[in-house]
């Protein structure tokens, strides 16, 4: 009899224990940020029942100790190409474009991630996911020295590869072949002590931009930091110091609320390692900074309408308060974020009346009572007030741009802002990719809308819709 194959749940879930457990090893750090997120998460638990409830009731509670993000930096569109098919044996996707040009890092990234409500609450495993962008480095010798330097490199082991395409071929993996395939994927992320470039190149590539020398000068695209999420990210930066850790001076993304809203962002600086540099009079010894620690607090999902808004008002604050890498400004910046951002509603029933976030809808034990007596009202606000159906938000599985670019500045140690021209090329990543991208907004808004229709047709009532205030 053949073998069964198992699901892409299980296997992220095996890529996702051993990526850990091999990111602990390599920075030891991590170790002690995932224990420092883990007693924080313990006791915003112990002391928020209602936080607990609602994270039980939308199966969202055994995730927060085993969920990450990692982030990668490619080279080349081949490179990327294979990844796509990499994730997609872990049941991940692409999902959104970003443009990081914007923000002076000459990258643009997705992230892979799966997309079905069932698998993220099993296992939502990310991984943000940058391609180089080499027509922006302007020496264009340098530029042609750096496409022939990642033309040489192979990423991938044979065996990854092989697995890869068996996954392909055959619809699946069986549970030995899922074994291998981990250990083999794995091999595409650790770090690398050697570069493969020699000291003189390494200079002239970072001198153009560190990012380019992290993603050209190595074997392979080593994870560049695995991210827990917290459920208080302004107590892991307080607490950080306590365990020898020193956090980046401002928090990116919104600010503190009642109500979280997409992701908020934190980091310690990255790490000074020891490399080896190739050359013709032999090995030269040297350092590379590129590796650090995140933690992320996540919130409810925007709508197109709440994101504009949201993306409005954090331009504003930005344009008029800069931080620089001292403490000095970001209590000034964190003030008025704070003060502007008072105008996105900070309920969950404000949010959801004026269309601004995404929600989960469900029946209530008294929706189904009041549907069996006939008493149930016609009017679906109506319903909602009483509590006849409720709403849980949607957490956001993605990422955002500006705090991406944020961080990927602040933990080189720099405020280096090049200026690249703004010339978003999604058609060339996408031919990269061998594939489109997923709308995020489409996702969330797919799942909200079938809730809602779930909850409507266990009343008794398809076809009512919600209004929203324009």
């Amino acid at each position: 009899m053949p073998q069964a194959f198992v699901s892409t749940d299980r296997i992220r879930s095996l890529f996702t224990e051993a990526m850990s457990r091999m990111y602990r090893t390599e920075v030891p750090q991590y170790g002690t940020l995932i224990e420092l997120v883990a007693d924080v998460n313990a006791g915003c638990l112990e002391k928020d029942a209602a936080l607990r409830e609602r994270l039980a009731s939308a199966g969202e509670l055994e995730r927060i100790d085993i969920e990450r993000h990692g982030a990668i930096r490619l080279g080349t569109a081949e490179e990327l190409f294979t990844i796509r098919r990499l994730f997609a044996v872990m049941g991940m996707q692409a999902v959104g474009y970003y443009d990081l040009s914007v923000a002076g890092v000459p990258v643009h990234s997705t992230c892979f991630r799966p997309i079905d409500e069932a698998a993220l609450n099993i296992n939502p495993f990310r991984v943000f996911t940058s391609l180089l962008r080499l027509e922006l480095i302007e020496d264009e010798g340098l530029r042609s020295e750096a496409e022939a330097i990642l033309a040489k490199r192979r990423i991938y082991t044979p065996r990854a590869v092989a697995l890869i395409e068996r996954h392909e071929q055959n619809g699946g993996l069986t549970e030995a072949e899922a074994s291998e395939f981990v250990a083999e994927a794995l091999e595409t992320f650790r770090w690398h002590g050697e570069a493969t470039v020699s000291a003189e190149t390494y200079k002239r590539l970072h001198d153009a931009h560190r990012l380019i020398a992290d993603v050209v000068s190595f074997k392979g695209p080593h994870i560049n930091h695995l991210t827990p999420r917290t459920l208080d990210i302004d107590a892991v930066q307080a607490r950080m110091p306590e365990r020898g850790i020193t956090p980046k001076a401002v928090i990116e993304g919104p600010p503190r609320r009642q109500c979280d809203i997409l992701l908020r962002q934190t980091s310690f600086k990255a790490l000074e390692e020891p490399i080896v540099f190739s050359g013709d009079e032999g090995a030269v010894q040297g350092t590379h900074t590129a590796r650090f620690g995140e933690i992320e607090q996540r919130g409810v999902a925007l709508t197109a309408k709440g994101r504009a808004l949201y993306d409005r008002l954090l331009a504003s604050v930005r344009g008029e308060v800069q931080v620089g890498a001292g403490g000095a400004k970001a209590g000034a910046y964190e003030q008025e974020l704070a003060e502007r951002f008072k105008a996105l509603p900070d309920s969950w029933d404000e949010l959801r009346k004026q269309d601004l976030a995404f929600f989960r809808y469900s029946v209530t034990p008294a929706g189904i009572a009041a549907s069996v007596a006939g008493t149930l009202p016609h009017d679906p606000e109506a319903l909602i007030t009483k509590n006849y159906i409720t709403f849980a938000p949607i957490v956001y599985e993605d990422f955002l741009p500006v705090s991406a670019a944020g961080i990927f500045q602040s933990n080189l140690g720099t405020d280096q802002q090049q200026n690249y021209a703004t010339r978003s090329n999604r058609d060339a990543f996408e031919t990269a990719l061998g594939a489109t991208v997923q709308d995020e907004l489409a996702l969330y808004a797919e799942r909200q809308a079938a809730s809602l229709e779930a909850a409507m047709e266990t009343l008794g009532l398809a076809g009512l819709h919600l209004r929203t205030v324009a």
